[in-house]
């Protein structure tokens, strides 16, 4: 049971991995169409799906092929890395979109 649920993630980071190229596609298929791409979403649209569908790949592959345990360590290292870069980049997307909506005017309210 628990190999079928080791291999039900690799199989859904592989279907992130086909979101995210398939998003690509649609994405220049739009452009080529003379439609102008979404730069705000391309990171969610794009970008997410492939990291995460690469950390989930990465955390299960190596020990459901048996790898040697150094192999293992260093897949894991590799994966936790991609999953800090995730955050990070997830971060600057969120602080890039709320400074978008602020008021770039100068108004200010006033201080009590």
């Amino acid at each position: 049971m628990l190999r079928f649920m080791d291999w039900s993630v690799v199989a859904m980071g592989c279907v992130l991995v086909l979101l995210s190229l398939a998003s690509r596609w649609w994405e220049r298929t739009e452009v080529r169409k003379g439609r102008s791409p979404d730069q705000g979403m391309r990171f969610f649209g794009a970008w997410l799906p492939l990291l995460v569908g690469l950390g989930l790949v990465g955390a299960r592959m190596p020990s459901l092929l048996v790898a040697p345990h150094p192999v293992i360590m260093i897949a894991d290292t590799l994966d936790g890395a991609l999953w800090v870069t995730v955050l990070i980049l997830v971060l600057r997307a969120v602080r890039r979109g709320t400074r978008a909506r602020s008021p770039r005017n100068g108004w200010a309210p006033p201080r009590p």
